[in-house]
């Protein structure tokens, strides 16, 4: 399960993480300094905001790297699914402009089948 975190995509966004979270002290190093100096109490705020980011960031890295070890790798190949064609229905009821319409569009549709499978 581990080397799935280790391709070069999850190696990238590790990294990005990490100087994110670095980041976000600095900037709240940043602002109390700023605070300090007689800033006011929006920087008080931002001081305190920042290392929360940080640490909610976090948090939600942790969910996406735990979604990611309990997730099935196969589950992203192409043909694992069934799509079965369903013809469109012809609205026949109500309105005789619609269900004229509906006719020509269903008529065109026959057309690009037959023209896909060749016939």
């Amino acid at each position: 399960m581990l080397p799935r975190l280790l391709t070069p995509r999850w190696v990238l966004l590790h990294l990005l993480v990490a100087v994110l979270f670095v980041a976000t002290f600095f900037l709240g190093y940043w602002q109390l300094t700023k605070a300090e100096n007689g800033g006011g109490a929006v920087n008080w705020s931002y001081a305190l905001q920042w290392p929360l980011y940080g640490f909610m960031g976090l948090f939600f890295y942790g969910k996406m790297v735990k979604v990611e070890l309990n997730r099935d790798p196969d589950e992203d190949e192409p043909g694992q699914e069934v799509v079965l064609y369903q013809r469109p229905r012809i609205d026949t009821t109500g309105d005789p402009e619609l269900a004229a319409y509906n006719r020509y569009l269903a008529e065109l549709n026959e057309k690009a089948l037959r023209g896909r499978d060749g016939s």
